[in-house]
């Protein structure tokens, strides 16, 4: 049998990173790595001898289809093990580990072991058999039981972390993992223990390094940046401090910035990202404009407070992406509520809404909120909130029809395919203000994934858009990111 790994990633950036990290230790272990999405319409393969699923547990949807993909990959690969980490393997170790004899349950807050897994089933597939279940039961045994050094604290959170990606073109590096909050609806403060933070200089040796590499973008992420306190010499330092010490020791690189708080932008934030390497691309987590939901929720800011934020990114940056999250339905949340989060929600233009139904996580305090909102009501709501993010995110791609953009190259999602135009061919990119485009690359060679280049976007593709689809734009390659200058 050959030493092949299939990697499913599910849920959020963080768990891309971890991801690519340990993908890498694989291939360094002579494993051959795919992480493509598995269709049910695939025949099955016997000759992959293990699979890995990072899940995410935000939801009750991401659980579920954490369980449809586990069932997936089972019925796929007859032959293989089936490792299961991230938050829902920490959450719901048991009820995982249930589904099937050939499954490895590594808990989320000890999901750094997964480097030391290819050693482990490298060995047993360079014996004559390999039985998938026997595979299952030492991979529990000698990885996946042993106590954390420090309960309640994920076990050398920052060890997963590569220069080489092989699943995505764009880089990503983790600062923070973790979360010291107490909002009432979550559980990956659990699932992710306390915050934990990479010291300061690390990541700059880190960045540095990606730079040097040939990395042109990285985004700088965790499970709460606002709680970014990184060792920095004799003392500490926040993000802020964090991201001028990385423009000041970094030359060419931009930085992309994942989920934030409200709470976190300040003046000296929003002078600081008001360097050009700053890409004009924000994500806060919002999660409802009415202040007596935000109350219930745990939430450490007011609905003034987002409004604030959002006018002084605008002052900050020109015309920026600014999206958000919201909850809908959460429990007491009344008609006259939803209508300050959609008023909120109208004030600030919100390029785009992560919009979905409250989700009552088992163990969280919210779980046991009566004034339970009815699911047709909380649908109700996400649809209406949808509309606005599909017509917001029309009119901001519609205002840059013409524009030229400094974008990232992304890998090519499938094989290229020739339009009408019979000297186009179709790749994809990122601009530095987020908008994904389907690029038109007539006469010209396509670029490398992750290359700089410059982007003139044509127009919106509006169905994609309602449909929730990733590429949402066409554009043409101008060239390099020079060309924006």
């Amino acid at each position: 049998m050959d030493a092949c790994v299939v990697f499913q990633t599910l849920g959020c950036r963080l768990n891309k990173i971890e991801s690519e990290s340990a993908a890498e230790a694989f291939s360094r272990s002579g494993f051959a790595v795919s992480g493509g999405p598995v269709s049910a319409a695939a025949p099955a393969n016997a000759a992959v001898p293990l699979c890995v699923v990072n899940t995410c547990a935000v939801t009750q949807k991401a659980e579920q289809k954490t369980r449809r993909t586990i069932r997936l990959l089972l019925e796929k690969y007859p032959a293989a093990t089936v490792v299961v980490t991230g938050c829902s393997a920490e959450l719901s170790a048991a009820a995982l580990g249930a589904i099937d004899r050939r499954i490895a349950v590594l808990p989320g807050q000890r999901k750094s072991r997964l480097e030391t897994v290819p050693r482990v089933v490298k060995k047993l597939i360079d014996r004559k058999h390999f039985d998938p279940v026997a595979c299952a039961s030492m991979l529990m045994e000698t990885v996946c039981r042993a106590p954390l050094l420090r309960a309640g604290v994920a076990e050398n959170a920052f060890l997963l972390s590569t220069g080489t990606f092989r699943l995505q073109s764009r880089a990503a590096i983790k600062i923070q993992d973790g979360c010291n909050g107490a909002c009432t609806y979550c559980a990956i403060r659990t699932a992710r223990g306390q915050a934990v933070s990479l010291a300061a200089d690390e990541v700059v040796r880190r960045v540095r390094a990606l730079e040097r590499a040939g990395q042109t973008e990285v985004t700088l992420t965790g499970v709460n940046i606002a709680q970014y306190r990184g060792a920095c010499g004799e003392t500490y330092c926040g993000f802020t401090e964090l991201l001028r010490m990385l423009l000041d020791q970094t030359e060419r690189i931009v930085f992309r910035i994942s989920s934030i708080s409200p709470r976190l932008i300040d003046d000296n934030f929003c002078a600081t990202v008001s360097h050009e390497r700053i890409c004009p691309h924000f994500h806060l987590s919002v999660q409802s404009g009415s202040d007596a939901v935000l109350m219930a929720m745990g939430r450490s800011y007011t609905a003034q407070d987002v409004v604030r934020a959002v006018r002084a990114l605008r002052t900050a940056k020109d015309n920026p992406y600014i999206a958000c999250d919201i909850i809908a339905g959460f429990p007491g949340e009344t008609e006259r509520h939803f209508s300050e989060t959609a008023a909120l929600a109208d004030a600030c233009g919100f390029t785009w809404i992560h919009a979905f139904p409250f989700s009552p996580r088992p163990g969280t305090p919210a779980a046991a909120f009566h004034d339970v909102v009815p699911a047709a009501i909380a649908k109700e709501r996400v649809r209406q909130l949808l509309s606005r993010a599909v017509r917001n995110k029309t009119a901001y791609i519609s205002s840059y029809e013409g524009t030229v953009c400094p974008a990232v190259a992304e890998a090519v999602r499938r094989p290229s395919i020739l339009t009408t135009d019979s000297d186009s061919i179709l790749f994809h990119a990122v601009t530095d203000n987020f908008i994904h485009c389907e690029i038109r690359c007539a006469g010209m060679e396509p670029p490398r994934p992750g290359e700089r280049i410059a982007v003139q976007v044509e127009k919106p593709f509006i169905d994609r858009i309602a449909r929730g689809d990733e590429w949402e734009a066409a554009g043409v390659l101008v060239g390099s990111a020079a060309a924006t200058a």
